[in-house]
């Protein structure tokens, strides 16, 4: 067990083939839940969660623990952090989101909300898609902060892209910090419209 433990791609195939074990199981015992339109369905939410499991985590992880810890770093022991886990952090982080809105884009048009949620915001189309509309959109803006403005200052910040100067640096850092802090606020909105929908609401 402790071979499989101490790799992180054995760890993930075995997480894989447990799921998979367990799927099996739940189709034994009864209906996998209909017919294969719906399973492609639950397949796509599956992926939906745990890419935005992904992506928030490692949001949260930035601005809970990484951003408050560097001033209490030693100068010589940063580089740890800025060289090798901040750009390993930001390649998943970015990724996660991207993933997090494909999979949300094709789960709202296979469940038939797609445009009510995004351009039908309102009481004639029903709390449940107004709410996970507005999520979306929020989500929508998440992403493009991540791909367009706090990945593209990290690269100055950590020196992935060389920077003009070092008031280039700290300027792309510090834009890049305020954008991960919104994105941490939009998130706490942004999880609620989402949760809210499935289960007060009811939405598919």
């Amino acid at each position: 067990m402790s071979a499989i433990l101490s790799n992180l791609n054995k760890t993930i195939a075995a997480g894989f083939i447990l799921l998979v074990l367990f799927a099996l199981s739940l189709a034994y015992l009864g209906d996998i839940g209909g017919e294969t339109p719906q399973y492609i369905t639950f397949l796509f939410r599956w992926t939906h969660v745990a890419s935005g499991i992904m992506w928030i985590g490692l949001l949260w992880y930035f601005n809970f623990v990484q951003i408050p810890a560097m001033p209490k770093i030693p100068d010589e022991q940063k580089p740890a952090v800025t060289k090798v886990i901040a750009p390993k952090a930001l390649f998943w982080f970015r990724w996660a989101a991207l993933s997090t809105l494909v999979t949300g884009v094709i789960l709202a048009s296979l469940n038939g909300y797609l445009i009510e949620a995004l351009f039908q915001l309102g009481a004639q189309t029903g709390v449940g898609h107004t709410a996970i509309g507005v999520g979306m959109w929020l989500g929508v803006v998440m992403a493009f902060n991540v791909w367009f403005v706090i990945w593209p200052c990290q690269k100055v910040a950590l020196g992935i892209v060389q920077a003009k100067s070092k008031e280039h640096k700290a300027k792309a850092a510090r834009i890049a910090m305020l954008f991960s802090r919104t994105n941490t606020l939009l998130s706490i909105p942004m999880l609620y419209a989402m949760v809210v929908a499935q289960t007060l609401y009811s939405i598919s």
